[in-house]
């Protein structure tokens, strides 16, 4: 589960939300390992409060400027960070892979913060979020301003690998190329070029809405001389 302040899975179309049933919540829950950490009453205390909805792409969950009510995760799917602006122009800031129907779960935000004042290891998991996703941010801008154009889009799908913001990342990424680009910041027509020029490095290989990380050392590695 990750924070996230402002977030869309997939584009802008509307959607009905299913409700996940309440008895598969501790089943929910307890993949996650910042749940797995918690003391048994502040667990209690998550499952009762808290609830999860499946969702089609292209849903909102929170939009900018309407401070959300609850702390926001992903279990599977895809929740994109993006900013759209009047003319609908687009900038992805991140996501977790991959682009599908998403299931989402949400902790209110009074539990959210007991948990912060109440448990040492929550706190923890939240100030290492934290300092991840800062990161993750810091080299999104290093790259974008050091790195060529097959480097940048090497370096955000190696992002996707971060093991502390991404713990369940497969091989397998259900992403398209596209999105990529968005993520990249870069055209689909020079996408496009990019992750030909990568497959034939048989760093991954390319598929409809799909693409297969064949070396992720050499994915992390591409481009990292540019810097």
């Amino acid at each position: 589960m990750d924070d996230a302040p402002f977030t869309t899975v997939a584009d802008s179309r509307p959607h009905r939300p299913e409700g996940v049933p309440r008895a598969d919540l501790p089943r929910l829950f307890g993949t996650c390992a910042w749940f797995r950490a918690l003391a048994a009453e502040h667990q209690a205390m998550v499952l009762g409060s808290a609830y999860a909805e499946r969702l089609e792409g292209g849903a909102w969950i929170a939009r900018r400027q309407e401070p959300s009510d609850y702390w926001i995760g992903v279990h599977s799917g895809l929740i994109k960070l993006a900013i759209y602006n009047a003319s609908g122009r687009s900038c992805t800031l991140s996501g977790v892979p991959a682009i599908q129907p998403s299931l989402a779960m949400f902790v209110p935000s009074g539990t959210f913060h007991t948990l912060l004042e109440s448990s040492l290891p929550f706190t923890g998991f939240v100030i290492r979020q934290l300092n991840n996703r800062m990161g993750e941010f810091i080299t999104s801008i290093q790259n974008s301003r050091l790195l060529d154009v097959d480097a940048r889009v090497a370096q955000s799908l190696a992002q996707l690998f971060n093991p502390d913001l991404y713990p369940d990342t497969g091989r397998t990424l259900a992403i398209s190329q596209e999105e990529v680009g968005l993520l990249a910041g870069v055209s689909r027509q020079r996408i496009n070029q990019a992750l030909q020029n990568l497959e034939r490095l048989q760093i991954l290989r390319l598929s409809y809405n799909q693409i297969d990380v064949l070396d992720l050392e050499r994915l992390c590695a591409f481009g990292q001389e540019q810097i």
